[in-house]
């Protein structure tokens, strides 16, 4: 949630970073409904200050015998009671039309995030490792994977189309490269390690920005009050300190789970319907920060560390690269997107985002920090991070780490977790 006084108290810089979003005509609309909004507050706290008053002066009437004014009183405040209900009912309507439009309104971009209109915009910071040359033509990693153990046709016959089953040695390297990162995130880079809810309350959807615009990505339970299954870890971490006043001396705070993630994939019609790339159900190592202002800028960098980190124990070349203003998410002041090189696509795909959602997550969950002592509180700034999809990782490990043969050595980090198994043998 954007912060209301930059609305009313700086509207130029509120229109003109809702213009970087492509929303140039949505600040005078949503100033036009806080106004509205204001003036019916205004007006219903007008009525109901002259009943009180005129409450108090049918007692002093009475008190010096004057029955005609107390009579003319006490008509006058039973057509306020009259009336104000009406105003109530104005007033109500016009706070939850703000409400409701300011909720879907996105985060402004941070200064230094590149104007732009879609994916095509986005600037490359920079490069790691060197794509491999094949002395073959490397297949991509759903042909490949036929022989080794990845079979869409079971999932297909129990689920439908963008669902998988791993087999054997698949499923063992998966679940390999799941512990490798959690373990990496823990011991390594400092994150506590969090086993949360995979279904929560619209409310904790809400506080991470997926809800109400993109109600229609999530899975949702059929009950009189549903759950949603997660899209992704960061909605139960973030949304656990939700509703919390926490002491700057804790922070940061500093959350990693691995998580089966849920997501209908409403919007992608078409797009990746082969493989592993765009699933509706697959693993994800998150991590989440909790911050100050003062901390979130270093804080961004230091996850982006993180999660280039993995990459690089795997040795698997990616570019890093900065979105544009058109293709943030809809909570981030500023992402960093990881992409790796997927030989058999020939091109560089996302594996992980890190963002920076400033105080925006915060005002939507009502969390905020003190200094110790200190009665002021301020919201607190929040970054989420894959670090990493596992089941894009796994595909990046099989398209880049293939031999001619169809088999599939394994990546040295990963050996202590494949109880003896150096490499994945097609079946013959």
């Amino acid at each position: 949630m954007l912060d209301i006084r930059l609305l009313r108290e700086n509207f130029s810089a509120f229109e003109a970073g809702l213009a970087r979003r492509g929303l140039s005509d949505v600040a005078q609309a949503l100033q036009h409904l806080d106004t509205s909004a204001r003036a019916a507050q205004t007006e219903l706290q007008r009525a109901l200050a002259e009943r009180n008053d005129t409450s108090k002066l049918i007692g002093q009437a009475k008190a010096a015998k004057d029955e005609a004014k107390a009579q003319a009183l006490m008509t006058a405040v039973a057509s306020l009671k009259e009336h104000i209900p009406a105003l109530e009912d104005a007033e109500h309507l016009a706070t939850e039309a703000f409400s409701t439009r300011m909720a879907a309104i996105p985060n402004i971009p941070a200064a230094d995030v590149p104007d732009g209109k879609d994916e095509n915009d986005n600037v490359e910071r920079h490069r790691w490792g060197t794509p491999r040359v094949f002395d073959f033509t490397p297949l991509e990693h759903d042909a490949l994977g036929e022989q080794l153990g990845l079979d869409f046709e079971a999932a297909a016959r129990i689920s439908g189309a963008r669902f998988v089953v791993l087999r054997g040695q698949l499923a063992r390297l998966e679940r390999a490269l799941g512990q490798f990162m959690l373990d990496t995130q823990t011991q390594t880079n400092g994150y506590t390690e969090m086993n949360v809810p995979l279904l929560v309350r619209a409310e904790a959807l809400f506080g991470t920005g997926q809800l109400p615009k993109f109600e229609d990505d999530q899975f949702k339970t059929t009950n009189e009050i549903p759950f949603y299954l997660i899209p992704t870890a960061e909605v139960s971490l973030t949304n656990t300190v939700r509703e919390q006043i926490l002491e700057n001396e804790s922070l940061p705070l500093r959350f990693t789970a691995l998580t089966p993630c849920f997501r209908s994939e409403a919007g992608s019609a078409g797009r990746d319907t082969r493989g592993m790339i765009r699933q509706h159900q697959f693993n994800k190592v998150e991590m989440v920060s909790i911050t100050t202002a003062e901390q979130s800028s270093v804080e961004h960098e230091r996850m982006l560390g993180c999660a280039e980190g993995i990459l690089q124990k795997l040795g698997l070349p990616y570019r890093t690269v900065v979105l544009c203003t058109g293709d943030m998410g809809f909570c981030a002041q500023k992402t960093y997107d990881i992409e790796v090189w997927l030989p058999g696509q020939g091109r560089y795909r996302e594996i992980s985002s890190c963002s920076n959602c400033g105080d925006f997550q915060a005002r939507r969950m009502n969390t905020r920090a003190r200094v110790k002592g200190d009665k002021a509180t301020h919201f607190v700034h929040t970054l989420n991070g894959s670090g990493l999809a596992v089941g894009r990782t796994l595909v990046a490990v099989l398209e880049n780490y293939q031999n001619a043969d169809g088999s599939v050595t394994i990546p040295d980090v990963l050996l202590p977790y494949m109880h003896g198994l150096t490499k994945l043998e097609p079946r013959l």
